[in-house]
């Protein structure tokens, strides 16, 4: 890949430079909350001073993903009208200043609503950069980045819980100041990127498509299709960073390095996974794969619910990590290809405010299915099943479709 002259007629050609401020980019979307749970008991334990107030702390957790889930579309449509580079700046900025902000409150309330504006700017960060990469590259360079793109979050994201889990030793407002780092991308953002442009000709046969398929099934299935999986995949997924530090205090280990350094296994998992997609997606096609990944959790799930040991907790979250690492490379490789280029950031869009809600929704959803005695294993195992009655859903729909394991018939 090389870059293409910035002249009059060239067309410019992504290469390493973009791809690298894309993935950095989309890497701050695990940041958000990677660095938060590890540091929730001692949070508690200076600021919860009420059964209303102690109600509220996993919202400092989870609320960026329900700000997220709520304004990602909008800011597809954002992103159309003020440019994918500009809104990307800008909410990295924000992403900055909201996500340092917990350490120098001293309210619940003032962090929840830094955190809830840090979560806009999140829903921003994750829907330009994943429009970037469908607007950048086509084909199997677009899967590839794709795919990049897991491997990149989970790369960061096993480093940020390491190094969030080891500063909240200190403090738990210690891990906050960690957010300052994405500054560092502001200038790479700046010098590397562009606004995508489309002849008149493309703006017109991508309006026609538009108009054309407002009312046609194939092209709205796709969009409700990878949501869903988001939706119910993300759920599934939530439940290990939220609930594990909870369950490993229950059987005796308390260090926030041990509690950071599970997580950091677990989304190392997910970085194994996110390399094995590729050859699940040839071997498998989209929708047995889907089958897989949704069985993975639920194994991961029904162990974690069942550990007695921080070893048994460590397979556990490593079984569930892989499970996790196919999930969205999967869901999006049957969604962007088939977005038009006017469609896409709201597509996108769309896409990532399912991907955010099932991560607001899982704490929420094991919580009531926990009831008052706060059964948490039980509900984890609950979910569990829910998990593997839709991965046999999957699989019975591609049977009945007769799927062949090739790219092209996924």
């Amino acid at each position: 890949m090389h870059e293409a002259k910035n002249s009059p007629g060239a067309e410019r050609v992504a290469g390493p430079k973009q791809a690298l401020a894309i993935l950095l980019g989309s890497s701050l979307s695990i940041m958000g909350a990677v660095m938060v749970a590890p540091v929730l008991p001692k949070m508690a334990s200076e600021l919860v001073n009420s059964p209303e107030t102690a109600m509220l702390l996993p919202l400092v957790a989870t609320g960026p993903a329900l700000a997220i889930a709520l304004f990602a579309p909008l800011a597809g449509w954002l992103s159309d009208r003020i440019g994918r580079k500009t809104l990307l700046m800008l909410a990295t900025l924000i992403y900055v200043i909201a996500g340092v902000a917990p350490a120098l409150l001293h309210s619940l309330n003032e962090i929840l609503g830094s955190r809830l504006i840090f979560g806009l700017a999140e829903a921003a960060i994750m829907t330009c950069c994943t429009t970037l990469i469908g607007d950048y590259w086509k084909g199997a360079q677009q899967q590839r980045y794709i795919n990049l793109q897991v491997v990149a979050i989970s790369l960061v994201g096993s480093l940020f819980f390491v190094l969030g889990g080891a500063a909240g030793e200190l403090s738990w407002r210690a891990p906050f100041y960690l957010y300052l780092l994405p500054l560092l991308l502001l200038p790479l953002m700046a010098m590397t990127l562009w606004e995508p442009t489309r002849q008149p000709a493309q703006h017109q046969a991508d309006t026609q498509v538009e108009m054309a398929s407002a009312t046609a099934p194939g092209v709205a299935a796709p969009v409700l299709s990878a949501g869903l999986l988001a939706l119910i995949g993300m759920i599934g997924s939530f439940i290990v960073p939220v609930q594990t530090p909870g369950l490993l205090v229950h059987i005796g280990v308390t260090s926030t390095t041990l509690i950071g350094a599970s997580a950091g296994t677990g989304l190392l998992a997910t970085l194994a996974g996110s390399m094995l997609w590729p050859l699940a997606y040839r071997q498998l096609g989209r929708r047995l794969t889907n089958s897989l990944l949704l069985i993975l959790l639920a194994v991961g799930l029904l162990s974690l619910a069942t550990a007695h040991s921080y070893a048994q907790v460590l397979v556990a979250v490593s079984i569930h990590g892989i499970g996790g690492g196919l999930l969205v490379p999967n869901a999006l490789a049957g969604l962007l290809p088939k977005l038009s280029a006017r469609a896409r950031a709201r597509g996108v869009g769309v896409f990532t405010a399912c991907l955010y809600l099932g991560q607001f929704a899982s704490p929420l959803l094991i919580g009531a299915l926990a009831g008052p005695g706060q059964q948490i294993p039980a509900a984890i195992n609950m979910f569990a099943y829910v998990l593997i009655g839709t991965a046999v859903a999957w699989a019975m729909l591609a049977a009945s479709r007769r799927e062949q394991a090739t790219p092209a018939q996924a």
